[in-house]
């Protein structure tokens, strides 16, 4: 029992700070937009997002499996990886992790520590955005995972790059990602009033790219004897 709760505690640690430095970055990467003079635009943005999740998922996977994502964590607990009772755990260490990255990425660059968003985020094109972008990182993750476990921190790093350019909704793909971003008043951000769809958004592809690959990926029916 001890040995568990051990594991459990080292597990939400490392969901928090993988989380936080994930969002440190997106979010330093976000505010740095704000400064023409030394801008990354879309595609540093974009990239600074892809290599931080490349390397917080090869260091953290090990420990906790790297989910840094309430959708993912809900998606490994609908397929069995991870117990129920874990998922409460996981999925508040990662809304903390979120709003502490935002907080000192703010703090970091003399912004205050949170201020409401005011970008407007809404309409069926920019839901149906994040449905589709959530649903491909889901669809990257259960694929690699089966055949291919070690490619699933590129894999993954690679599709959120791509998918912050292509879009409606910048690919955020995380239900983390919008209750934090509601807190930065910056390009990446989305007022407050805007989030709640998008949660539901993003869990509907992941549920669907869930059941999907539960389908593509079962085992083969074995042949009736003659």
């Amino acid at each position: 029992m001890a040995t568990m709760l051990s594991r459990l505690n080292a597990a939400l640690v490392a969901e928090a700070v993988g989380t936080f430095l994930f969002f440190f970055v997106g979010a330093g990467a976000v505010v740095l937009t704000a400064d023409a003079s030394i801008s990354p635009g879309l595609v540093g943005v974009a990239l600074a997002h892809g290599l931080a999740l490349a390397v917080l998922v090869s260091a953290f996977g090990a420990i906790s499996g790297a989910h840094f994502n309430p959708a993912v964590t809900l998606a490994e607990a609908l397929g069995g990886v991870l117990a129920w009772r874990d998922v409460p755990g996981y999925v508040l260490a990662q809304i903390a992790g979120a709003f502490a990255g935002v907080a000192v990425a703010h703090l970091m660059f003399g912004a205050p520590v949170f201020f409401a968003s005011r970008h407007v985020r809404s309409g069926p094109a920019q839901l149906l955005g994040e449905v589709v972008a959530t649903f491909g990182l889901l669809a990257v993750i259960h694929g690699c995972a089966r055949h291919r476990a070690a490619a699933v921190p590129y894999a993954v790093a690679a599709y959120i790059t791509a998918a912050y350019w292509l879009t409606s909704s910048t690919s955020f793909a995380n239900p983390a990602v919008r209750l934090a971003r509601a807190a930065s008043d910056t390009f990446a951000g989305i007022r407050p009033a805007d989030a709640p769809g998008f949660i539901a958004a993003q869990l509907v592809g992941a549920a669907a790219a869930t059941g999907c690959f539960r389908w593509l990926l079962r085992p083969p029916r074995a042949a009736s004897p003659r």
